[in-house]
């Protein structure tokens, strides 16, 4: 059997088919990129039917090439974050903001949770813009017309695919809205966001499974028999690909944006870890949370420094930054996109100081680069101190598999630790395969920073989970 996964992220819609061990199939990857619009006033949204849109030209291409045929089983890997207000028929009243939108602000004189810590450890999320407390109100506030409902990103689109779309625990818990531990919607959360019955996704059972429309079915009869498994988060579904699924390795992923994780068992109803008070914490599934941190500058910040600085391309660009230090160029605050949560600091808070009549654009593009890991460093102690001792790292990631250079500054500022590379460049894709096949602990093969010889991943240290050995 053959596994379709999708990743929809914020800037491209990918398809690819794995085989029954979650390798890639060989030419089996069809690709879309989106158009996400961003203004200076903190606008990040996406336009909800071109991103369906955009899906289906990828299962035409992927069909077109005789690549479905033997797909029994499709996982997605999806953004967390994103809020779409849609009417009684379910279709938008406006566009899908992502995590990158910092306009919405909490109601004037609102007073947010009455406990703020209590707050922070049941839902792993804070009154934050980013989270829908805050996004419900604010869109409610902006709308011509009044919601009859909120949905993610994801359960619109597949909504739009499958005879049903209910909300996985792994996306709920983007929404700052569910409950970890009970895994239920918490009602202090549902109070400040002003939401009550129906207005919300449904959640899903543990294990549940979709099937395609009749009429998608007819578009694309091979998949009128798979069954499509509950939504993975991004960032858990990263993890998962990277092989960082244990308390002794955590997963740093550079893609668009950037994010530092650690995997941790938690069976639904069992007390949580430890949660400091600067990291978030999500769910991989009925079984596992995910806590850490993530940042709004990842490979955006390339793509600017491209853009703007007029680099130089490919070969030379990495023998520019060859010259510089790993970790080195200019002194850089990378918060061009304003903080992810818990910071507030808006869009254009990035800064670059100390420049020369010397100073050229690589040396820029270098110290932009080494602001992120530095950031990445930083939360990480914070992430060892709920497991008690030094973790391993595994990076990967779009921007990663780009850069060898940003990957040995990551090596550099994040030693004595063991630094390893995980070199697939859809390990969102394939995590949340494996997520879906309930593999998540299985090992990976990893490379180590400074060596080109793959190795097996080694098992962490720590207790594995026991229904899934590696």
């Amino acid at each position: 059997m053959d596994i379709l996964a999708l990743d929809l992220g914020t800037s491209s819609v990918r398809g690819l088919v794995l085989d029954s061990d979650a390798a890639p199939r060989p030419g089996a990857l069809a690709r879309r990129r989106l158009r996400l619009t961003v203004d200076d006033d903190g606008t990040g949204t996406l336009d909800g039917p071109a991103y369906l849109a955009c899906l289906a030209d990828c299962l035409d291409e992927l069909a077109a090439g005789g690549h479905l045929r033997d797909v029994g089983l499709v996982a997605t890997s999806a953004q967390w974050h994103s809020v779409l207000p849609v009417d009684r028929a379910g279709e938008p009243l406006g566009p899908v903001l992502t995590w990158l939108d910092t306009r919405p602000e909490p109601p004037t004189g609102a007073a947010g949770p009455a406990d703020a810590d209590a707050f922070h450890l049941r839902t792993g999320a804070w009154w934050h813009r980013c989270y829908w407390s805050v996004r419900l109100p604010w869109l409610r506030g902006h709308a011509g017309t009044v919601p009859a409902r909120f949905v993610g990103l994801v359960e619109y689109v597949l909504g739009g695919l499958l005879d049903a779309a209910p909300m996985s625990v792994s996306q709920a818990s983007g929404t700052g809205l569910l409950d970890l531990r009970a895994l239920s919607w918490d009602a202090e959360a549902c109070e400040l966001a002003g939401v009550g019955p129906g207005e919300l996704p449904e959640l899903a059972p543990e294990g549940w499974r979709g099937r395609l429309r009749p009429e998608h079915a007819r578009r694309w009869p091979q998949l009128a028999d798979a069954a499509w498994a509950a939504p993975v988060g991004d960032g858990a579904a990263s993890n998962v690909g990277s092989g960082a699924t244990g308390p002794d390795r955590a997963a740093v992923t550079v893609g668009t944006s950037a994010a530092v994780r650690l995997v941790q068992p938690a069976p639904v109803g069992a007390e949580l870890p430890a949660l400091p008070e600067r990291l978030w914490r999500y769910r991989v599934d009925h079984h596992h949370v995910v806590t850490g941190a993530a940042y709004s500058a990842g490979g955006n910040l390339f793509h600017w420094a491209n853009r703007e600085l007029r680099l130089p391309e490919g070969a030379e660009l990495e023998a520019a930054l060859a010259r510089i230090d790993p970790a080195g160029g200019v002194d850089a605050d990378p918060r061009f996109g304003g903080d992810r949560p818990p910071g507030r600091a808006p869009a254009g808070s990035g800064r670059l100081r100390g420049l020369s009549l010397n100073t050229g654009a690589v040396d820029i593009l270098a110290g932009l680069m080494s602001g992120v890991c530095r950031l990445v460093a930083a939360d990480l102690v914070e992430l060892e101190s709920t497991v008690d001792g030094r973790v391993e790292v595994v990076l990967g990631g779009g921007a990663m598999a780009a850069s060898d250079w940003w990957r040995r500054s990551f090596a550099a500022v994040l030693g004595p630790r063991r630094v390893w590379y995980r070199p697939d460049p859809e390990i969102g894709a394939t995590g949340a395969a494996r997520v879906a096949l309930g593999r998540l602990g299985e090992p990976v093969p990893l490379v180590g920073i400074g060596r080109t010889d793959e190795a097996p991943s080694p098992a962490p240290s720590g207790r594995r989970d026991p229904r899934y050995p590696s």
